[in-house]
């Protein structure tokens, strides 16, 4: 990408999906879903992070966020922001049940036309990476055979034969939905032009039923 000629949005959105990537990473590790091994220290936002080192899961995550990109900067008109609404992390038992949901709910400002610094964007999104590596008390802990993915909420499908096409590499997830509103924790957010970002927690609800819909 030519950053000289990127708009301010699309610096965003740059940030914004590289900075998922890193986060990811950092709560698959988190969750101790794989061995430490599996995993090396960097250095992100002047954050020591963890990135995967199998091939396969560091392939994985890169791919889906980094395909998140042209429908982070996509105008869905109503709203003037992104078509991607929110990015979850999600971690399901053997049924598919969900068990617990790292929530990226995103907005970037496709309306905002002034300068975005990159500093000051991942000074922001810094703060999110410090906050996870404190985040394990919030969290619960995964039964065995317990699995994991990625998934991304839109707020309207992509239109145009290109946006169609990379759609296709999107694929309608098999995890099943709650029936009741989840218990939620928050854990940080940010408000700021033209990025907004929050991050949250959720559970399944006390009264949500054993069996649920596919």
């Amino acid at each position: 990408m030519d950053r000289k000629n990127t708009s301010p949005q699309g610096e965003t959105a740059r940030v914004l999906t590289e900075f998922l990537e890193v986060a990811v990473n950092c709560i698959v590790f988190l969750k101790g879903f794989y061995p430490p091994a599996a995993f090396e220290r960097r250095r992100y936002m002047n954050v020591v992070v963890q990135k995967a080192r199998h091939p396969q899961l560091a392939d994985y995550i890169h791919s889906a966020t980094s395909n998140l990109l042209p429908f982070v900067q996509k105008v869905f008109i109503l709203q003037k922001t992104g078509l991607v609404e929110r990015v979850n992390v999600t971690f399901y038992d053997k049924e598919h049940i969900p068990l617990e949901k790292f929530v990226f709910k995103i907005d970037v400002n496709q309306s905002y036309n002034s300068k975005v610094e990159e500093s000051d964007i991942g000074f922001a999104l810094r703060a999110f990476l410090i906050k996870l590596t404190v985040a394990k008390p919030a969290t619960k802990p995964l039964p065995p055979s317990s699995g994991w993915e990625i998934t991304a909420y839109f707020r309207a499908l992509p239109q145009g034969s290109s946006k169609e096409k990379e759609a296709q590499l999107w694929i309608p997830t098999d995890t099943k939905q709650w029936l009741q509103p989840p218990d939620i924790t928050p854990i940080k957010s940010m408000s700021s032009q033209p990025l907004k970002v929050q991050l949250y927690l959720e559970h399944p609800n006390p009264c949500e039923p054993k069996k649920l819909e596919e």
